[in-house]
């Protein structure tokens, strides 16, 4: 099936699965010409037959001419993504939202706090300020990603290639560990009060995970000195049409499927309270 815009729906051949936990995997389909897309944006990929839903893509727009999408199983869709196979046609329609505010970062430190599924959204921003043609635009990077053990980590092969990087700190943490974890042992938000010693002043955090993960993150950071404007978040589990058409990422005046899935604290704050 062609694929003649963001609205149209075309049918692409999965590449390429690899399972990163018991309960995510991640998907490598080829990228059509008409797809260019920011950090931060996402699609809706469907399987012929059961349905359609929205997902961040967790690949950089630096990496060539295949798009990534990390998918945890969790519902009908999700669970028959997960029952596919490399060869096994899927469909794509996007990019849509607003992806993250990249020239706003430009000249900034960067801290990224992600928790369990919640790295693959940043992983689009991560290797996009990390790619050669862009890593001198930006100051240091931070990462601080954890997840509730050390099986559940997302990424393994690229953590340990952003740990062998000498222009970046990464920081990683567990819930609870086992026999084989010999790193920190902690929830996220306690974990960056300990570790994250800077002044504020250039930084600016991108937050993503769990919501209450997210919640306690953001306590953390406004403990630390950040402005609500330094920090930005993901507000992925409200998506779902991807158009703002269906009324259900409805938040106040919002609209998560166009207006985000990217927000700063600033802009959430002027949300009703439950967010």
């Amino acid at each position: 099936m062609p694929c003649e815009g963001i609205y149209t729906p075309c049918l692409l051949p999965i590449a390429e699965i690899v399972e990163e936990t018991r309960d995510i995997k991640t998907f490598r389909i080829p990228r059509p010409e008409h797809f260019v897309y920011r950090p931060g944006q996402f699609a809706g990929i469907f399987v012929p037959g059961v349905g359609e839903a929205p997902f961040s893509i967790s690949s950089s727009p630096t990496e060539g001419t295949f798009l990534e999408f990390s998918i945890k199983r969790i519902g009908s869709v999700t669970q028959a993504l997960h029952r596919l196979n490399p060869g096994d046609m899927v469909g794509l329609r996007g990019p849509y939202g607003n992806g993250f505010p990249i020239e706003e970062l430009l000249g900034k430190h960067l801290l990224f706090v992600g928790g369990g599924i919640g790295l693959a959204p940043l992983r689009s921003l991560i290797n996009y300020v990390l790619s050669p043609e862009h890593r001198s635009s930006f100051g240091d990077v931070f990462i601080l990603y954890g997840a509730r053990t050390p099986q559940d980590l997302v990424f393994r092969w690229e953590l340990k290639r952003w740990e062998e990087r000498d222009d970046l700190t990464l920081c990683l943490t567990v819930d609870e560990g086992d026999a084989s974890w010999e790193g920190r042992v902690g929830l996220v938000p306690n974990v960056l009060r300990e570790v994250f010693s800077f002044p504020c002043t250039g930084w600016v955090s991108i937050v993503c995970g769990p919501p209450i993960m997210i919640k306690f993150t953001i306590k953390a950071l406004r403990e630390l000195g950040f402005a609500p404007g330094d920090i930005i978040t993901t507000l992925e589990m409200k998506m779902k049409c991807g158009l703002g058409k269906c009324g259900r990422c409805n938040i106040g005046p919002y609209y998560v499927c166009q207006d985000g899935p990217v927000f700063s604290y600033e802009t959430l704050l002027k949300m009703p309270e439950e967010y």
